[in-house]
């Protein structure tokens, strides 16, 4: 999947805390901000369900106020998550 969040994602652990997700569920992908204030995420894996209903429940900081989340095509090559800079 390829998802995209936006609101106040940058700057307050967002990053990490999917990070964190990812791994929990064994996921694979990556995460990464945007210039425009964004946060990109691809991420394959069999609970990204659970992962995306999880990732929109944060509290403290992260203020997501709109996400758009799209079916890609698998890479097989993959075989963990990474927070790319």
């Amino acid at each position: 999947y390829y998802i995209i969040y936006s609101g106040i994602v940058q700057g307050v652990g967002f990053r990490w805390t999917i990070s964190t997700l990812a791994n929990k569920y064994n996921l694979t992908g990556y995460v990464r901000n945007l210039s425009n204030g964004n946060v990109e995420v691809e991420i394959q894996g069999n609970d990204v369900d659970l992962f995306f209903k999880e990732s929109l429940n944060q509290k403290a900081f992260v203020k997501i106020y709109d996400y758009s989340i799209k079916e890609i095509n698998l890479k097989d090559n993959e075989d963990k998550f990474i927070v790319k800079y």
